[in-house]
């Protein structure tokens, strides 16, 4: 069985996210979206609420997609879920030199054990970001192009709760 994983922050998930996660299982019999747990970087949204968002767009009882949360080291987790394939989705080309250095290195602590796989962005998501989503919520832009519906009305209710 090919259990992939695929890691983020998904604050929030956007829809080339989910484009991403859709296109990962063509190649795994499994796939675990895996919410990081980053003391170090200051989320919009708990852990829990990212994690919900994507339970909203993937299904609360989907058999092959599993909602996880972690800190640490990506490889740690992998080996704990007997996964062996890592999803990164790119975008433009700096995304790929980026994680390139992400792959060489998770391949090398993980003794050959875990190979990346890259999954290029839907054309018409190859520039979105969480932070843009933020940042376009934050002016009262429309959302819809970026997230799901189900996503742009929580991240609506949390401007208003930012902004008080």
């Amino acid at each position: 069985m090919k259990i992939g994983v695929y890691a983020g922050s998904f604050d929030p998930i956007t829809k080339g996210h989910y484009d991403v996660i859709k296109k990962s299982l063509k190649i795994t019999d499994k796939l675990i979206v895996a919410v990081m747990n980053n003391s170090n970087k200051k989320n919009w949204f708990s852990l829990e609420e990212r994690k919900k968002m994507i339970k909203l767009l993937v299904g609360e009882n989907n058999d092959r997609i599993e909602v996880k949360s972690f800190d640490g080291l990506l490889i740690n987790f992998m080996k704990e879920n007997g996964a062996d394939i890592i999803i990164r989705g790119l975008r433009a080309v700096s995304d790929y030199e980026y994680e390139l250095g992400y792959a060489f290195a998770n391949h090398d602590l993980s003794y050959g054990e875990v190979e990346t796989v890259f999954i290029p962005a839907a054309r018409e998501y190859m520039y979105l970001s969480s932070s843009s989503v933020r940042e376009a919520a934050m002016v009262g832009a429309r959302l819809d192009i970026f997230v799901d519906d189900k996503v742009a009305e929580i991240v609506k209710e949390k401007v208003k709760t930012i902004k008080g």
